[in-house]
C-alpha cells in the first residue's frame, strides 16, 4: 500500500479510518465485499478552459464565476484521492456541450461542479476482481469517472470508484441497490462455481487415467512431441510468475524454450498449455513465430519455438528507446498485418495483440507470438469473457460483450500508434482508468499532427467503437502497401530534387 500513502488526501484523515474499517470488515467472509458510499464534489480543472468559455455576455460571466465560487464552498467533500486531470477534462468538455442557449449561468456553473458518489470496496484480492466490480457498478447504471485500486500485503484489496449516474444525492437507496446487485452476483457465482467444480472433477478423472501425459487434441497428421534429451538450455531470457523463457538448442537448431514452473501448474494452466500447443502446431506462416514442438510429460512441460534474436518490439521501443523511420514502421505494420490475416483466415483470434507479443528475428522480420490466450473462433462467430491487456483491449472485450476477430483489429490500431509515437498507450492513466475512458468516453490516444494522413486515417478506422466499422486485415495490408508506395515515391522525388539542385549549383559555379 506504499502508493496509497502517496496518493491519499492527507487532509481527509476520516477517509483513512473508513478504509481501515472496511479492510477489517472484509476479514470476515460474510461481509465480503465490504463497501461504503458517500457523496463527493468533483471540480473539473480548467486546463485552458473555464466557465468564461461558455458565456459570451460579460454580466453572465460574472454570475457564472460567482456561482462557481459558491459551489466550491459546498458541504460535499472532495474524492479521497483527488481526481485525474485527464478524465476531468473529458467530463468538462462533455458538460460544456450540454449547456443549451438560454440556460442560466447558475445552471451552467452547477454543471461544472456536480456532486458524484464515491464507492469504496474491500474484499480478498483475486484475478479479475476489478472487472467484476466495474461490471457490478455498470449493472445499476453507474458511470465510472475515476478508479483507484490498491492491494495489501496480506492479500486484501481496496478499490475506490468515483461515479455518476445516480439521480439522487442521498446514499441509502444507492447502498440498497448495491446490496441487491452484490447478492445477485454471489448467487450467480455460486451456481457457476458448482458447474466448474463438476467439470473439474471430470477433468481430474481424465488426467488420472493418463497421469504421465497431458492430453493434446490430435488429428494424427503431425509429430510434435519433443525428446528433452535433445534439448540444451542456455541463458534465461525472461521470467514470469508461471514460467521461464530460455535460449537453447534443439538438435543443433537455435530455439526459444518456454518451460512451465512445476510448482505453479494447475488444471487451468494445463488447459491453456493444451490450447496453445493445439493452435501453434497447425500454424505455418512467415509472420507467425514458428512452433518446433512441445514436451507434454510432467514435470517438464515446455513449448519450443524458433528463437527471435532481436527480441520484442515493446523492449525495442520502451527499454532500448528505439525509433522506427516511416518506411520501417510501415514494414513492421505490414508484417504484423500479414501474420494476423493468416490467423483470422484460419479462424484463430489472438486476443492479446500488443508490442510485447511481436518479436523480430535477425533479418528484421516481425512475427506474431504468444498464443496462451488465443482461441479458435466458435461457429456462432462471437466470443465472450475478458482477456488481453487493458491498454490494448477493445471496448467490447472490456465490457464483457460478445466479440469476434475485429477485437484484434482494435488492438492493432493501438500497436500502430505505439510504433508511430514510441510511447506507452495512455501512459498518464492506470490500466483500469484507461479501460474506463475507452469504453465510457470513447478515449483514444492522440494522433501526432505530423503523422502521414493515410496512416492517421487508418488508425481512426481501426479503433472505431463499432467493430463492424473496422477494416479487416486483408484491407489493412492493401492500405499499408499504398502508403509504402507513396513514401517511396516521395523519397525518390526528394532525391531527384536534391540531385538537380546540385547540378544547377555546379553550372552556376562554372559560369562564374
Amino acid at each position: 500500500m506504499h502508493r496509497y500513502a502517496l496518493d491519499v488526501n492527507v487532509e481527509r484523515a476520516e477517509d483513512v479510518l473508513t478504509h481501515k474499517r472496511l479492510l477489517q470488515l472484509a476479514e470476515d467472509p460474510a461481509n465480503r465485499p465490504a463497501f461504503e458510499v458517500r457523496l463527493v464534489q468533483v471540480y473539473p480543472v480548467s486546463n485552458g478552459m473555464s466557465t468564461e468559455s461558455i458565456h459570451s455576455d460579460c454580466s453572465m460571466k460574472e454570475d457564472a464565476q460567482s456561482s462557481y465560487m459558491a459551489i466550491r464552498q459546498s458541504v460535499h467533500p472532495p474524492p479521497t484521492f483527488g481526481s485525474s486531470p485527464n478524465l476531468e477534462v473529458l467530463a468538462f468538455q462533455a458538460n460544456k456541450y450540454n449547456v443549451e442557449d438560454g440556460d442560466s449561468a447558475v445552471n451552467s456553473a452547477s454543471l461544472l461542479s456536480r456532486p458524484m458518489h464515491e464507492i469504496t470496496f474491500s474484499t480478498v484480492d483475486r484475478p479479475k476482481l476489478l472487472s467484476e466490480l466495474t461490471f457490478l457498478l455498470a449493472e445499476i447504471g453507474l458511470n465510472i469517472q475515476e478508479a483507484h485500486a490498491f492491494s495489501t500485503v496480506d492479500g486484501f484489496s481496496l478499490d475506490v470508484f468515483v461515479v455518476d449516474g445516480w439521480a439522487r444525492e442521498e446514499t441509502e437507496e444507492l447502498k440498497n441497490a448495491l446490496e441487491k446487485e452484490i447478492l445477485k452476483f454471489k448467487e450467480q457465482s455460486c451456481s457457476k462455481q458448482a458447474s466448474i467444480s463438476a467439470a473439474s472433477k471430470q477433468n481430474e478423472t481424465r488426467i488420472e487415467s493418463i497421469p504421465d501425459c497431458v492430453e493434446i487434441p490430435s488429428d494424427g497428421t503431425d509429430v510434435w512431441e519433443i525428446d528433452t534429451d535433445h534439448l540444451k538450455f542456455e541463458n534465461k531470457v525472461a521470467s514470469g510468475s508461471y514460467g521461464d523463457l530460455y535460449r537453447g538448442t534443439y538438435c543443433s537448431q537455435e530455439v526459444a524454450i518456454k518451460i512451465l514452473k512445476p510448482e505453479r501448474v494447475s488444471a487451468e494452466m494445463l488447459r491453456e498449455f493444451s490450447q496453445e500447443v493445439y493452435i501453434m502446431r497447425k500454424i505455418r506462416h512467415k509472420n507467425v513465430v514458428q512452433f518446433i514442438g512441445a514436451c507434454t510429460r510432467p514435470p517438464n512441460l515446455c513449448i519450443v519455438t524458433e528463437f527471435m534474436a532481436r527480441g520484442s518490439i515493446y523492449d525495442f521501443l520502451h527499454k532500448q528507446k528505439g525509433v522506427f523511420k516511416l518506411s520501417s514502421l510501415i514494414k513492421v505494420a505490414t508484417d504484423v498485418s500479414r501474420g494476423m490475416n493468416y490467423l483470422h483466415q484460419n479462424n484463430i483470434i489472438h486476443r492479446d495483440l500488443k508490442t510485447a507479443n511481436l518479436l523480430m528475428d535477425e533479418n528484421e522480420v516481425v512475427k506474431v507470438a504468444d498464443f496462451g490466450v488465443a482461441r479458435v473462433q466458435t461457429q456462432s462467430g462471437v466470443m465472450t469473457a475478458e482477456t488481453g491487456t487493458y491498454r490494448w483491449m477493445a471496448p467490447e472485450v472490456i465490457e464483457h460483450k460478445p466479440y469476434d476477430y475485429k477485437a484484434d483489429v482494435f488492438s492493432f490500431a493501438i500497436v500502430l500508434w505505439e510504433l508511430l509515437t514510441g510511447e506507452l498507450p495512455y501512459s498518464y492513466l492506470t490500466p483500469l482508468q484507461a479501460a474506463v475512458g475507452v469504453v465510457q468516453k470513447g478515449l483514444r490516444p492522440t494522433i501526432p499532427k505530423n503523422a502521414h494522413p493515410k496512416l492517421a486515417e487508418l488508425l481512426e478506422r481501426c479503433w472505431r467503437q463499432d467493430p463492424s466499422q473496422r477494416p479487416n486485415f486483408s484491407e489493412i495490408i492493401d492500405i499499408l502497401k499504398q502508403i509504402a508506395k507513396e513514401v517511396t515515391n516521395d523519397k525518390e522525388e526528394r532525391r531527384r530534387d536534391k540531385s538537380s539542385a546540385g547540378f544547377f549549383s555546379a553550372l552556376i559555379r562554372g559560369h562564374h
